[in-house]
């Protein structure tokens, strides 16, 4: 319930995208600090790092992976969902790699 209620509270992430080599593509250093802050936030988890790609383009309705890292050495796979052209990124799930 508590990983539920994470996923639903840091859902509304904002990623601000940069245009290069004619596509515009989502900002990872944003997109991570935006990860590593609501999940904070909204679940008290301690997150240690966040990797997310650097060449995503923004194609409205297209998912990408990040991988959280949190204190005590648990790894688990952030999957994000391009909302719109605007590179509005929303959390859609948040589960533990094996």
């Amino acid at each position: 319930m508590q990983r539920l209620l994470a996923l639903a509270a840091a859902g509304g992430l904002l990623a601000l995208s940069v245009a290069a080599c004619g596509e515009t593509v989502i900002d990872a250093a944003k997109t991570e600090d935006a990860i590593e802050h609501n999940l904070e936030k909204a679940s008290g988890l301690t997150v240690t790092s966040v990797d997310c790609p650097s060449d995503v383009e923004v194609k409205e309705g297209a998912t990408f992976e990040c991988v959280v890292m949190e204190a005590g050495g648990k790894e688990e796979t952030a999957t994000l969902k391009i909302l719109n052209e605007d590179a509005d990124v929303s959390l859609v799930d948040l589960s533990p790699n094996k």
